[in-house]
């Protein structure tokens, strides 16, 4: 069996400098930016099992020379966003499903 498949994994650090694993799910770059969908990983099976479910989207934004994550402020463009994102997710699955067929 080959494993190609290689998840796209980033540590992000937070505001009192702890550390998080997470995988991009998924990137959109249009008119408005770069954006990433971010599903967290972690190191504890059981925190894996008690978690959410739920991902987070962050922007690309370039400060000092280096690219950085943020987070969606906007609302609207959040929503827009997440709207966009689980349509892609939703066609990723159909696409998956049509293949086991």
């Amino acid at each position: 069996m080959d494993n190609a498949y290689k998840p796209d994994l980033i540590t992000l650090i937070d505001e009192d400098n702890v550390e998080h694993n997470f995988e991009i799910l998924d990137t959109i770059e249009n008119e408005k930016g770069v954006f990433y969908a971010l599903y967290p990983i972690y190191d504890n099976a059981e925190e894996s099992v008690e978690d959410s479910g739920e991902y987070y989207i962050m922007e690309v934004i370039e400060e000092n020379g280096e690219e950085q994550l943020a987070e969606v402020e906007d609302e609207a463009l959040l929503n827009e966003l997440s709207a966009e994102f689980e349509k892609h997710f939703e066609e990723l699955f159909d696409d998956e499903e049509e293949e086991k067929k």
